[in-house]
Formats: structure tokens, C-alpha cells, sequence
């Protein structure tokens, strides 16, 4: 018999997705004390801001883990690829987990050190998918080997200011490694939720005229500004033109889910989650092309992205998946809707944090954390006992 510890690393999802969200509460839960206690809980050793580590986390720690969990999952589906390799997963976990430990410390080890630590979780991935590509070739692989790429690159250039080898290249690197997520969830996002839409509007025998448009132009467009973002940043472009890119792919995010009529489905949180999530990456990325020109706040805009777009879709996707996989019924347990409903909550209360006076805004700030770990504690109780319980059979049902 499997034991529990075992069957983590039987499978990517069973591993990450558990680690995205204990991570996710704890990262939050210190940034929180910290903000709590003027600083004083506990001084970090990392020997960067407090802020600063948050920001890296959440994108390349939290995220990554996410990223990481869906490779793992997704692509064995895509291949057609057998067996559960313990091995590589326990490898892969160790590697990310060692990235959040040296980030940690940083004012310990030497820059150096820290930058091969963290970096080399990725990679791994990275490889991964050209093992897989090159047995049986898929395009949404070469795809997602896109997005690992550039959040890499976006981690990179962070590490390149912090080992003194480059002086501007800090923020770059993380709004390109948030963005480049944000591409992830629009790619991926744009073939999900309205197919899942559809097929539920069809099980329910709603009429075909009223199902979920996808026109080839408007997801095009909507992908390919989006995945234009990052590149743009990375590459320093003007802030009018980057501006204009996020404007145009938030606009085409908002046109393309009016199409998918995801108001038919609102009594589905497994479904609608999907669309709350892209929703608010089209809200986030024209907040942050206005923000660009003078008009509301860039960190506001950043903080929808990250809190709403990335959490909101990375919880979606992480409950659907470990339901599919484990043998259940895919419908969001209670508990999992109310987190669907929280993080939307926390990227508003965030997004208002910094629209106000500086009074308010660390009152909103802390219920904007509070609300994110309030989050994914009801998503871990839960789907943690699924993790690490085995597959249920179809009679189980």
C-alpha cells in the first residue's frame, strides 16, 4: 500500500499544488506580521525589503510551484505518457524549495549562491518539456515552454541587480515574470473556460446559439498581446508603448469573455472562477496601461494582477485538477467556491489599498492579506485530504 508521503510524489499535481498552497498562506501570513509589528517580526535574514521579498515570492515562488504543478500534469496527458516518476518530482520539489530557502537567506549566502539555487528549478522544467517534445510533439508544449522561458528570464533579471551586474533591471524582471503568467492564464484561460462553459451549457441542454463564441481573431488577439507584454518589458520599451500593449490586451480579454456568456453558469464556481479570474486580468492590465499614463496606480494594477489574475486562476485550476485526478466529482466543495469569491475579494481590497490615503491603505492591505490566507487555508482543508489520499474508483463515487 502507497503511503501518504509516497503518493505526494506520485504525481506533479499531488506535490505542487499542495506546496503552492502552504506556501501561499505562510508567505503571506509573515508579510503580514511584518506589517503588523512595524518591521519588527522577525528582522528577515534574506538582506533585501520585506517588500521586496514578498513581491519575488509570490511571482516566483507561489507561482512557479502553481507552474510547476500544471507542467507536471498536463503534460503527461499531452504525450501520452506513462508511469509516476517519484524520483523527478521529489528532485523538482527539493530544487523549489531550496529557490524559497536561499531567497530567504540571501543575507547569508552570497548573491551567487542564491541566484543558482533559485534558478534552478525552472530549468528542470525546462528540459522536461523538450524530453517530452522531442518523443511526441505538441504545440502547446513548445507554448509553455515559451512561458517558462520568460518567467525565468523575468527571475534572471532580478538576480542580476542583486549580484551587482546590472543597476535597473530589478523591476523589469518582475512585472516580466508577472506578466509572462499573465500570458500563461490568457493561453491557457482562452481554452478552458469556454470549452468548459460549453459543455456544461450543452449537459444542460441550453440552446447552441447561446454557447460560448471563441472567434480565431479575438483569441489571437487577445494571446498574442498578452504574450507581447512581458517581451515588452524585458525589453524596455517605452512606457507608451507598453501602455498601449496592456490597454489593447486587457480590452481584447474583456471583448472575448463577453462572448463566452459566462453569466449562464453562476451557479457553477468550478466554471465561473475561470471567468472571475480572466476578468480580472482584463480589469489588471487596462488599470495598468492607465496607470502608465498618470491615471490610478501602477501598484494597484500590478496587485489585481497578481492577487486576482495569478491566484484567482491558479486556485481554479489547482481545485478542478486535483478533483479530476484523485476520481472525484468536479464540483468546487463550499469551502473551495468561498475562496473562488475570497481572492477576487482580496485583489479588490488590495487594488483600493492603494487608491487611498496611507491612513486607510495599511488597514486595507492587512484585510487584503488576511483575506488571501483565509483563502487557500479553506482550499487546503478542503482538498489536502485528496492529495494525499488515494484515487477514488468510479463505484467510490
Amino acid at each position: 500500500m502507497m503511503t501518504p508521503v509516497k503518493r505526494v510524489f506520485s504525481e506533479g499535481f499531488r506535490a505542487f499544488f499542495l506546496a503552492a498552497g502552504v506556501f501561499a498562506a505562510l508567505a503571506v501570513l509573515i508579510w503580514e506580521l511584518w506589517l503588523l509589528t512595524e518591521g519588527g517580526f522577525p528582522d528577515l535574514p534574506s538582506g533585501m525589503s520585506p517588500s521586496l521579498w514578498h513581491a519575488h515570492e509570490m511571482v516566483f515562488g507561489y507561482g512557479t510551484a502553481a507552474m510547476g504543478g500544471f507542467l507536471l500534469t498536463a503534460t503527461p496527458g499531452w504525450t501520452g505518457a506513462r508511469g509516476r516518476p517519484h524520483l523527478f518530482i521529489a528532485v523538482a520539489v527539493a530544487l523549489w524549495l531550496a529557490g524559497r530557502l536561499g531567497v530567504w537567506g540571501a543575507g547569508v549566502f552570497s548573491p551567487v549562491t542564491v541566484a543558482a539555487v533559485d534558478l534552478a528549478f525552472l530549468p528542470l522544467m525546462a528540459v522536461r518539456l523538450v524530453i517530452q517534445a522531442l518523443r511526441r510533439p505538441k504545440p502547446q508544449i513548445l507554448v509553455f515552454l515559451l512561458f517558462v522561458i520568460l518567467v525565468w528570464t523575468g527571475n534572471l533579471m532580478m538576480h542580476l541587480q542583486w549580484v551587482g551586474l546590472t543597476d535597473d533591471t530589478l523591476d523589469r524582471g518582475l512585472t516580466a515574470g508577472l506578466f509572462a503568467f499573465c500570458a500563461m492564464i490568457s493561453v491557457l484561460g482562452g481554452r478552458v473556460a469556454p470549452g468548459f462553459t460549453r459543455n456544461a451549457m450543452k449537459r444542460e441542454g441550453v440552446a447552441e446559439t447561446l454557447w460560448p463564441r471563441s472567434p480565431a481573431g479575438v483569441s489571437q488577439a487577445a494571446n498574442g498581446l498578452a504574450l507581447l507584454l512581458p517581451v515588452a518589458v524585458l525589453l524596455d520599451l517605452a512606457d507608451p508603448a507598453i501602455a498601449a500593449l496592456a490597454i489593447a490586451a486587457g480590452g481584447a480579454q474583456l471583448i472575448r469573455l463577453a462572448l463566452w456568456r459566462g453569466y449562464r453558469i453562476w451557479r457553477q464556481p468550478i466554471l465561473w472562477s475561470l471567468h472571475l479570474a480572466l476578468l480580472m486580468l482584463a480589469l489588471g492590465l487596462v488599470s495598468y496601461g492607465a496607470g502608465l499614463q498618470g491615471i490610478g496606480s501602477e501598484i494597484a494594477a500590478l496587485h489585481v494582477l497578481g492577487i486576482g489574475a495569478l491566484g484567482g486562476m491558479t486556485l481554479a485550476i489547482m481545485s478542478r485538477a486535483i478533483l479530476s485526478h484523485t476520481g472525484r466529482e468536479i464540483l468546487a466543495p463550499k469551502s473551495v467556491a468561498i475562496a473562488y469569491a475570497l481572492i477576487a475579494f482580496s485583489a479588490a481590497l488590495r487594488w483600493l489599498g492603494s487608491e487611498v490615503s496611507a491612513e486607510i491603505d495599511i488597514c486595507l492591505v492587512l484585510a487584503a492579506g488576511a483575506t488571501w490566507i483565509l483563502a487557500f487555508v479553506l482550499f487546503l482543508a478542503a482538498l489536502a485530504p485528496a492529495i494525499l489520499s488515494a484515487r477514488l474508483s468510479r463505484h467510490n463515487l
